[in-house]
């Protein structure tokens, strides 16, 4: 019982720190060009988990795990900033926030795969309800829809969801903060080589907001996020903590309303209530 509360502990404060990535992602795009924050965040994160792997002179991964550890940066270090901060470039970061819903379903379905996890029947039932409400917002009429940024928004979020529970699957014996380093490192001859080349013409006329963003995306959501992530994924169950993830566009949402000043309709609101609803259901028959 005790490990498997540290595992929602830990996945809980993961997802805390994850619902502030897509309102830094929008206000640092605002200034910088997707490309590039992509690529800035992941050779600041690897340089920083390069120093901790250093300092507590940990073992370096075995051949077996480079497959897996490739999967895990293609799908969180490049697959899921990338795509998402060029969405945001048609969408606001309340708007994208809502897909985030899709999440606990994509890493549910590979923690099946990859994990080996068998959840009951009845989880599938919630996870598709939790998943048909978010698809029915992003296929409702309104202003705010962007079919491009929308489908950039599910990309994104299927890429994520393979490298979460691909992560997770190898924390079980690398350990979590342990596999996003050595996935960071692994992505950081491609991310710096992108960076140089996406360089910013000139620094002067990008604001503070922007450099904030960039920090937090950094730090925070491409290192720090995923060493609570991991661990609960790994100990807690990859299809169980994974929906946790259903609580995130409730924290995102008051983020963007916030620190942004994003409106916040009705629909958005209702929406997020009804995922966040079906996540008791799909935790109850998890295992």
């Amino acid at each position: 019982m005790k490990t498997s509360m540290d595992g929602w502990g830990s996945g809980l404060a993961g997802v805390i720190i994850f619902s502030g990535s897509l309102p830094a992602t929008r206000v640092a795009v605002s200034d910088f060009s997707p490309l590039f924050l992509t690529s800035a965040r992941a050779v600041i994160a690897a340089l920083l988990g390069a120093a901790l792997l250093f300092a507590l002179r940990q073992t370096k991964p075995s051949r077996d795990d480079l497959l897996s550890l490739l999967i895990v940066a293609l799908g969180v270090v490049v697959g899921f900033p990338l795509l998402t901060a060029i969405a945001l470039q048609y969408i606001t970061s309340a708007h994208s926030i809502v897909f985030i819903g899709l999440l606990p379903l994509a890493t549910a379905v590979f923690g099946v795969l990859r994990g080996g996890e068998r959840p009951k029947p009845l989880f599938w039932l919630f996870s598709v309800i939790g998943s048909a409400t978010v698809v029915g917002f992003a296929l409702s009429a309104g202003a705010e829809v962007s079919l491009v940024g929308d489908l950039l928004m599910v990309a994104a979020v299927i890429a994520c969801g393979l490298g979460y529970a691909e992560g997770a699957k190898l924390s079980r014996t690398l350990g979590g903060w342990q596999v996003i380093s050595w996935a960071l490192i692994l992505a950081l001859p491609l991310m710096a080589v992108i960076a140089l080349i996406s360089l910013p013409e000139s620094w002067a006329g990008i604001g503070g907001g922007a450099w904030m963003g960039l920090a937090y995306v950094s730090v925070f959501s491409m290192l720090i996020g995923f060493v609570f992530w991991y661990r609960g994924l790994a100990i807690g169950g990859i299809a169980a903590v994974g929906q946790l993830q259903l609580l995130q566009p409730f924290f995102g949402l008051l983020l963007a309303a916030g620190l942004l000043h994003e409106k916040v309709s009705p629909l958005m609101i209702v929406t997020t209530l009804a995922i966040v609803l079906c996540v008791a259901g799909a935790r109850k028959f998890a295992r």
